[in-house]
């Protein structure tokens, strides 16, 4: 799924112009980004909820040379299906 995509389902669903539905599909993305940094997670009923996690620093090889490579710790958001989504798969 595709920004372009949210924006073309916006416009569908609501009758707007294109640049009204991209303004929306723009804001969504945003907003979610921003409870994600603010809330550390959010829930959407019936759909899922998504959580930020700190990965641990950890030791990877390059494909390339075979050596070792430090990856330092991180963030990375994850995702966990509602029973509602599952069911209706």
């Amino acid at each position: 799924m595709s920004k372009a995509f949210l924006a073309a389902v916006l416009q569908d669903s609501i009758d707007c112009t294109g640049v009204a539905a991209q303004r929306a599909a723009n804001d969504l993305v945003d907003a979610i980004i921003d409870e994600l940094r603010r809330e550390g997670g959010f829930t959407i009923s019936s759909f899922g909820t998504f959580t930020v996690c700190e990965t641990k620093a950890r030791q990877a090889i390059n494909p390339r040379t075979g050596e070792p490579v430090e990856v330092p710790p991180g963030r990375t958001v994850r995702f966990k299906a509602s029973p509602g989504l599952k069911q209706n798969l």
